[in-house]
């Protein structure tokens, strides 16, 4: 029947062998960042921290650190879940096989919830500073919840049914905020908060939200899950942790979850900003200090016994990674129905999900003629485009699925030389400019500002891609260490440019003259070679910094390559040329994927720290063994 508490779910795990007890005295500072982000690497156990330093709450991470421990936490409600969608996409699936669906009636009662008068959660009260102050990165700007629930109603209709649960980054320290009194979120341009926090501006009504902490693991999913506007997460929450989610609704107040851990009521200032960051997040960088909005606190509550959850967002792999993975078994099938004639989306975790993209889609325009261009999936790389957190992307590489049925999307390099194959340069690359993309990505000219290219492959193999190095190949002065990264693509070190800052905040003037120095190199590169360079032997050549870095791994060229580089401004071509205003290049595309003075700082270890915690995994220390 699912779990009714976060206490629950850390018995279950530990009855299972999948949690693991540290009773030695650890800081929320660092140290058990520290630490969840090893024993996640090695696929270890999720850790409850029983003695944290100056804390008298005990903290909890990787629940979440393996799909068999996802699958394991959800055993009585996934399968629901997946049948729910299942007769969404196929509604005829229930007259086919009711049988099937017998729990479905059921399933669809859990997703209800349920109004209460009263909860555990409201026992008691403290303060945001007795909170965990828990630290990931040695730069954060403070201290930040990492695994909220962010709860807000629509004003013009304030119910249980037109309410938004989202997880939204919260700051609890640091900056400009008054101690104990003030708290920062952040939340994307594209999140229903804004909506709600737009229609409470336009109303003259003061804005409320409840920032939740703990409870049914099943709240923490559906707060990432990118479900319809207008549809409550608290619906799929019910369904997936298979119990009504039980909300105390009071008078003049915003309902609070009756079953969570923690609970952080406020009010939204009307006419205050304030610097929130940096942070350490998921792309693998710091996102900067930016004004943000600020939750006025009026109480903080939480239950007997209560529990800390968090996790660590960094460079890909992460925990979220596992949330990604678990969110795309369950809306997979619901791609076609949202995007017509689209089979698929990949939202490629490792360059940090948002910067790439890849799909399969139809080509059925004029099924008569032997049409070998893109057509209907240029239509259907638009729609992507406008579909919810996909709008984010900065690159999609779409192709036709018929041409290669046995192909997986989620074979990153196959699919890419699939693509190379096949894209023309001259016609293949569509750009959308100075457009939005994730608030966290620095590769453009600003927050949430960058660009956007659509690669789309159609047809017959056109192009060989090559394995080997050209004996011929001369390289300009300041470009060295070619390296192959994999067919078709090769790495070049280029000249380093100046270390970023974490002084985003410079005039237009100055980030100009930057990035002209930027490319200048660049455009002396691509005008050091013609069509017939052997050089166009690989359809992608990437300037970087460190060729052998990229040629390590596929997991370290698809972050770096494209969490480094903004695709109207770092897209260069050989021959290239503009034509009806349609960029292309008659050879091969020159990628600047060297990090730029205006990117966000590379997320670092305090060495200190690192050696600490290693100490703790030595032989005969309370971590020895679990990573």
């Amino acid at each position: 029947m699912g779990y009714p508490s976060l206490q629950h779910c850390v018995e279950d795990l530990q009855r299972n062998g999948e949690l693991i007890r540290i009773s030695e005295p650890v800081d929320a500072n660092l140290e058990v960042a520290t630490i969840h982000r090893r024993v996640f690497a090695a696929g270890g156990p999720a850790l409850l921290f029983t003695n944290v330093v100056g804390c008298k709450f005990p903290m909890v991470s990787n629940l979440f650190g393996t799909m068999d421990r996802v699958r394991l936490m959800f055993r009585d409600g996934l399968g629901a879940v997946r049948q729910l969608v299942e007769l969404r996409s196929e509604p005829k699936n229930f007259l086919k096989r009711p049988w099937r669906y017998l729990g479905t009636p059921r399933s669809a009662l859990t997703m209800l919830p349920a109004s209460v008068r009263r909860g555990l959660v409201t026992a008691n009260q403290t303060t945001i500073s007795e909170l965990p102050q828990l630290k990931s990165w040695p730069r954060d700007g403070g201290a930040f919840v990492t695994l909220p629930q962010v709860y807000s109603e629509d004003p013009r209709e304030p119910s249980l049914r037109r309410s938004n649960l989202g997880m939204y980054r919260v700051q609890l320290s640091g900056g400009s905020y008054v101690a104990d009194q003030e708290i920062g979120l952040h939340y994307q341009i594209h999140r229903s908060i804004g909506v709600h926090h737009a229609a409470a501006i336009r109303s003259g009504k003061p804005f409320r939200v409840n920032v939740f902490v703990g409870g049914p693991p099943s709240m923490a999913v559906a707060a990432v899950m990118p479900l319809p506007e207008g549809m409550s997460e608290l619906t799929f929450a019910g369904a997936l942790g298979r119990r009504r989610i039980r909300m105390i609704r009071r008078p003049g107040e915003l309902p609070i979850h009756a079953d969570t851990d923690f609970c952080i009521s406020g009010v939204v200032e009307p006419d205050r900003l304030a610097p929130e960051g940096p942070f350490g997040d998921h792309l693998g960088y710091y996102s900067l200090a930016h004004p943000f909005p600020v939750l006025r606190v009026e109480h903080v509550f939480h239950r007997t016994g209560a529990i800390w959850p968090f996790t660590v967002v960094g460079r890909p792999p992460q925990e979220d990674s596992m949330l990604g993975q678990l969110i795309h078994e369950i809306t997979g099938p619901l791609i076609p129905e949202v995007l017509p004639g689209v089979h698929g989306v990949h939202a490629v975790d490792a360059a940090g999900v948002h910067p790439l993209l890849l799909a399969f889609g139809s080509e059925r325009y004029m099924p008569f003629l032997d049409v070998d261009r893109p057509q209907e999936l240029l239509t259907q790389a638009n729609a992507i485009l406008g579909q919810g957190q996909l709008s984010l992307a900065k690159f999609l590489l779409i192709a036709a699925k018929h041409d290669a049925p046995d192909l997986d999307l989620y074979d990153e390099r196959a699919f890419i030389g699939h693509v190379l194959e096949r894209a023309d340069w001259t016609r293949d690359l569509h750009f959308h400019t100075h457009a939005t993309v994730d608030t966290l990505d620095y590769s453009g000219a600003g927050l949430n500002a960058g660009s956007k290219v659509v690669v789309a492959a159609v047809g017959r193999r056109r192009f060989e891609l090559a394995t080997t190095i050209p004996a011929d190949l001369q390289l300009p002065d300041g470009f060295r260490n070619p390296r192959i990264v994999m067919p078709g693509i090769l790495a070049i070190e280029g000249p380093r440019c100046a270390a970023p800052s974490f002084d985003h905040d410079v005039s237009v003037e100055a980030r100009s003259s930057s990035r002209d120095e930027v490319a200048s190199p660049m455009r002396r590169f691509a005008a050091s070679f013609d069509r017939s360079s052997s050089i166009n032997n690989f359809r992608w050549v990437i300037v970087v910094d460190d060729s052998q870095f990229f040629a390590e791994s596929l997991g370290n060229f698809l972050w770096a390559t494209f969490t480094r580089t903004n695709p109207a401004s770092d897209l260069y071509g050989i021959e290239s040329f503009v034509e009806e205003k349609h960029w292309g290049c008659r050879g091969a595309i020159v990628i600047d994927a060297r990090i730029k003075p205006h990117h966000a700082p590379l997320l670092e270890e305090d060495p200190e720290i690192t050696r600490r915690v290693e100490a703790l995994a030595a032989r005969g220390g309370p971590l020895h063994g679990v990573y």
